[in-house]
Formats: C-alpha cells, sequence, structure tokens
C-alpha cells in the first residue's frame, strides 16, 4: 500500500514487470556478493583492484534490489542513484577492461562489459532506469 502522501501519484517499482527486475537485481547482488567473496577470500593477492570492483558490484546490486522492492520517494531516489551508478560502473569498467588487459588480470563482474553474465549487467541498468523512469510520478 502507497504511503497517504503518495497514494495515485507513484506506483511502486516493485509490481508487475518491476518484480521481476528486483528477482534479477537480487540474484545478481547473490551472485555477485558471492564472487567477491571467494575472490577476496583466497586470491586477493592476484588482483586486488579487480576483486574490489567485484565486491563494489556487490553491494550496489544489494542497495538497488532493496531501493526497488521498498515503498516511497526515499527508496525511489537511492533506486535511481544505485543504477546509474551501476551503468556508469560497467561503462567504465567494461573499457578499462577491454583496452588496459593488464589491470584487470581477473575478471569482474563488469569485465568486458558483463560478458561473462551474458552481457546482463550491461542491459539491466538501462532496463531499470527505464522502469523507474515509467512508474516515476505522474
Amino acid at each position: 500500500m502507497a504511503e497517504p502522501s503518495e497514494q495515485g501519484t507513484r506506483r511502486t517499482t516493485a509490481t508487475g514487470p518491476g518484480r521481476i527486475l528486483v528477482a534479477v537485481y537480487g540474484i545478481f547482488a547473490l551472485a555477485a556478493t558471492s564472487r567477491a567473496a571467494v575472490q577476496i577470500s583466497t586470491k586477493w593477492h592476484e588482483a586486488p583492484l579487480a576483486y574490489t570492483l567485484s565486491a563494489l558490484a556487490a553491494v550496489i546490486y544489494i542497495v538497488a534490489t532493496v531501493a526497488l522492492a521498498r515503498r516511497g520517494e526515499g527508496s525511489f531516489r537511492l533506486a535511481v542513484a544505485a543504477i546509474g551508478i551501476e551503468l556508469l560502473g560497467v561503462l567504465v569498467v567494461g573499457t578499462l577492461s577491454v583496452f588496459d588487459q593488464e589491470a584487470f588480470p581477473d575478471a569482474t563482474v563488469w569485465s568486458g562489459y558483463g560478458e561473462g553474465y551474458l552481457f546482463i549487467p550491461l542491459v539491466l541498468p538501462v532496463i531499470g532506469l527505464l522502469w523507474l523512469r515509467r512508474t516515476a510520478r505522474r
């Protein structure tokens, strides 16, 4: 149920197709967190930058999942910020990993624009931002 001040002005981001979006973000949050935990705990010395970026991606996916699942203006703004940072991260890390492979001796979630995850990390924030735009105040 929407808060009284928001009733009728904003649809929740976690209804209809938004539920699928929240589920996909949740899966990526779990996958990125697991990947980062294993990388950091077992082979940190091999590629600390890549593993730090994997951990950052995990945090961003967790924040985006929670923000998309909750109601309210604050959660909406947090989702926009998290997904915007995610898109920027995918583009920057993807580009750097393609042009400076020595800086990334091991892959991150966002390396090669998410090629290790079927490019879903590149497409997901675009879909997320489009969904947020659709559910914005009318």
